[in-house]
């Protein structure tokens, strides 16, 4: 597939955050490392930023974690991450039983929110029976690094429904987005893993629809 140069123009338009000059106390949450499964009984690390406009990051906040699967409520711990970096958190929560939890991320400014995508938890000492596809680890990632968020939730960014990208340049993109200008709408650099990048391309190249569940 050839891109335009209108597209190449665009796409950074097109994918992520778009959250430069959009009015309103609201903020992005982006998880640094999702796994792809949990362990019953093991406690579950997660680290996390927000980005109030999706840009800046805000320290401070008082955030929590909760987990659902069923009839059945956990909740974890939250705090401020060792890392050296403003706006970052480290979240912890213990998921007592195998099955698909519903996790849910409140980062205390105003209601801005993240609820992940059901986790797969298996048993302790267990491992999944087969392999996570990239394209769903790539839903997961679209919600868990903030895209669901900015372009179906808060509407930011344009609705992808129906579009298809150029791998190679969407992959560069992910890397190393185009610096922020004055008076144009830009992504932060998320600073994703190759891994995490081959899976965002693989999903908004398959055959999606953004915001179902």
């Amino acid at each position: 597939m050839i891109v335009s140069n209108a597209l190449r123009v665009l796409v950074p338009g097109l994918l992520l955050p778009l959250l430069m000059g959009h009015a309103g106390g609201w903020a992005v949450i982006t998880v640094d490392d999702l796994p792809d499964v949990a362990e019953a009984g093991k406690p579950l690390a997660l680290s996390y930023m927000v980005r109030q406009h999706g840009m800046t990051p805000l320290d401070r906040l008082s955030g929590e974690i909760e987990a659902i699967s069923g009839k059945l409520i956990v909740r974890g711990s939250v705090g401020p991450s060792p890392r050296s970096s403003n706006g970052r958190y480290a979240a912890s929560i213990t998921l007592p039983s195998a099955g698909e939890w519903s996790i849910t991320i409140r980062s205390g400014f105003g209601r801005s929110d993240l609820t992940l995508l059901p986790l797969t938890v298996v048993p302790a000492g267990a491992s999944l029976a087969r392999p996570v596809r990239d394209v769903d680890r790539g839903r997961q990632l679209f919600v868990a690094k903030g895209c669901e968020t900015c372009h179906v939730q808060i509407e930011v960014g344009p609705k992808l429904d129906g579009k298809r990208f150029d791998s190679t340049y969407i992959a560069g993109f992910l890397a190393n987005p185009t610096p922020p200008q004055p008076g144009k709408p830009a992504m932060p650099n998320l600073g994703l893993q190759q891994r995490e990048i081959a899976s965002l391309v693989a999903y908004l190249n398959g055959n999606r629809v953004v915001g179902a569940r």
